[in-house]
């Protein structure tokens, strides 16, 4: 089911019935959420004149993603980018997307969601691990810094194998932030309870969603950028791009990674 090979320079293991391509990440400790020094980036490119509309909401709303605090991820599998259309027909043929331009595309799926779930042989990524995916050791607004991301940081369509490759964080991983990626975790505000252990939050509800940039591009001036950092995160209002997490494959060949802890 598996076959370990090189993709773009690095060690990936694709699914064979599927061809998705997974990366291996490595387990360690971060300090998940919105940090003071990130919200200081925010402010300086605000002051810099970096930012077409008052940022007050977002600051009043960053409290969701706060307080911050330290996580322990144990090593996953996670899809080198969201599901692609043609990717979503492996497991529904039928499927239909009126928002990719391209079975290259990434999917975004709506009411075909809970039979994809039920279907594939994968699970979603907790929001703890979808965080520390996207950080990939960093602990700035993007993995790219703390400057303010561009439309150059977007990523929606994976036929083009240099710039997915171009677009990759240190896991190996593509278009982090660019599509709303739907989590595991229901949404539960200021991270009330979370487990420390990077664990989803299971119940009724709304789910929690990370990313979302490319949803709102042409950007209309209003700082859709935020939607890149890797700390914003929101509850779920309707169609989402899908990245699938599986656990690492164990046995003969079957390299391990060494852990990362972020800067505390």
């Amino acid at each position: 089911m598996w076959a370990q090979e090189i993709v773009a320079g690095r060690p990936a293991w694709r699914h064979t019935p599927s061809g998705v391509v997974f990366r291996a990440v490595p387990g360690g400790t971060f300090r998940m959420g919105l940090s003071d020094a990130e919200l200081d980036a925010v402010r300086a490119i605000e002051r810099a004149g970096g930012a077409e509309d008052d940022l007050e909401p977002f600051f009043a709303g960053a409290d969701q993603a706060r307080p911050v605090r330290e996580v322990r991820v144990e090593p996953f599998l996670i899809a080198r980018h969201p599901l692609t259309v043609a990717q979503v027909r492996h497991w529904l043929p039928e499927y239909e997307d009126s928002f990719a331009d391209s079975a290259s595309g990434t999917a975004r799926v709506e009411d075909d969601l809970d039979e994809l779930l039920a279907t594939w042989p994968f699970r979603l990524p907790s929001e703890a691990e979808w965080e520390y995916a996207a950080r990939a050791g960093t602990t700035t607004l993007t993995f790219r810094g703390d400057g303010k991301p561009d439309e150059d940081q977007l990523l929606d369509d994976f036929a083009d194998e240099e710039r997915t490759a171009a677009a990759e964080n240190a896991f190996g991983l593509a278009a982090m932030g660019s599509a709303n990626e739907i989590c595991a975790d229901v949404w539960i505000p200021h991270f009330t309870d979370a487990p420390v252990d990077a664990r989803p939050r299971t119940g009724d509800g709304p789910r929690v969603t990370r990313g979302g940039a490319a949803d709102a591009y042409p950007w209309q001036g209003c700082d859709e950028w935020l939607l890149l950092l890797s700390g914003i995160r929101y509850e779920l209002y309707g169609f989402t791009a899908v990245r699938p997490v599986a656990p690492v494959p164990t046995g003969p060949g079957y390299a391990r990674t060494a852990p990362v802890t972020a800067a505390l």
